[in-house]
């Protein structure tokens, strides 16, 4: 007898979940918009300054990461090799590492929600971005997502140590200035993820900041924002609770060290050493509130943070292509975005 599949979960067109287990995250949404979350492929010939590849960092788990290179760093064809040598050494590239979003549940490294922003990212700043293929869950609850967030943070100082090998960047990464950046839960394993590191011995790979955009920073109880706020395409109520219930481990609640580090529930942020932190809060989105409770406890723990608000802007707005090209106030609140944050890398 064959068994009919039941839908026993669903989230706003991005997530279907079966009574068998599995899952199916096919858009259902408007068609228009569906091109943000197709994949890319990579290309290793520079498109609009930037070539990108995906790497496979650990053959057991299949952690895999997707790399940006900007052309300038590879741009001295007119040199001898001991030339180019000497120029790579002197110019060699921050590192960002980025955590993708998606409530925990959804989006790949590849969506083109994502190569559009990081691309723009890695070209702008002239870094080189490492997108990380995170584990999803329901199949892979938390802490799986964070732990795949420090795996790649751990193959980036094999690389640093010469144990590992990739040759973009051998040749061009500065393993001296690597930074975190995630959107929206991303930004929880940016957090996840540089207070682990503190508790490590990276050398030779130094830790010189963390980018927290739009964190998915919660709490059991309602915060006024998350009560008031007006939805946004990108996040709703629904989805923040079905996402979050999906993901978290069974049993737990938003009050998780992982959804509120700066609940009872997560190690006191005064004890934790973290590095330099830009706080990226947009004016309008539902988690303002908990995401400024954040904020308010990394000063009282004098910690080191910039905070960086995007005024009248709701939850991910940059990663919304039809916004940014359309709204001319989106696209300046864009470009504020990626300039606070190359102001920041290069200070540190």
């Amino acid at each position: 007898m064959v068994h009919d599949k039941k839908v026993i979960e669903e989230v706003s067109g991005w997530l279907r979940v079966f009574d068998d287990g599995s899952v199916d995250r096919t858009w259902t949404g408007p068609p228009e918009v569906k091109f943000m979350a197709d994949p890319v492929s990579p290309h290793h010939d520079f498109k609009d300054g930037v070539a990108t590849c995906d790497v496979l960092i650990n053959a057991d788990s299949g952690l895999r990461v997707r790399v940006y290179l900007p052309k300038n760093s590879s741009d001295l064809s007119p040199l001898s090799d001991i030339e180019k040598t000497a120029v790579y050494d002197m110019h060699k590239l921050p590192i960002i590492l980025h955590f993708p979003g998606g409530g925990f549940c959804i989006s790949e490294a590849d969506w083109y929600m994502y190569y559009h922003v990081y691309t723009r990212l890695a070209r702008s700043v002239q870094a080189i971005v490492v997108s990380v293929y995170l584990r999803l869950a329901p199949e892979h609850r938390l802490p799986a997502a964070c732990e795949d967030g420090f795996a790649a943070l751990l193959w980036l100082q094999s690389l640093a140590q010469g144990n590992s090998y990739d040759p973009w960047l051998k040749d061009h990464g500065d393993f001296c200035r690597v930074f975190l950046i995630g959107d929206s839960s991303g930004g929880n394993i940016v957090h996840d993820v540089a207070a682990r590191a503190g508790n490590e011995d990276l050398n030779p790979l130094r830790l010189a900041g963390a980018i927290p955009i739009h964190p998915g920073f919660v709490r059991s109880e309602r915060s006024k924002s998350e009560t008031e706020q007006s939805e946004s395409p990108f996040l709703t109520r629904d989805m923040v609770d079905k996402f979050l219930n999906l993901a978290l481990p069974v049993g737990s609640t938003k009050d998780h060290r992982i959804t509120c580090p700066m609940g009872k529930a997560a190690p006191p942020i005064h004890g934790l050493k973290l590095p330099p932190i830009l706080f990226c809060v947009a004016g309008n989105d539902l988690l303002k509130d908990t995401e400024m409770e954040y904020y308010d406890a990394l000063k009282k723990g004098d910690k080191e943070v910039e905070l960086l608000i995007s005024h009248g802007m709701g939850h991910s707005f940059y990663l919304n292509k039809i916004a940014v090209d359309m709204d001319p106030f989106t696209a300046a609140e864009t470009e504020k975005l990626i300039d606070g944050i190359k102001q920041f890398i290069k200070k540190h």
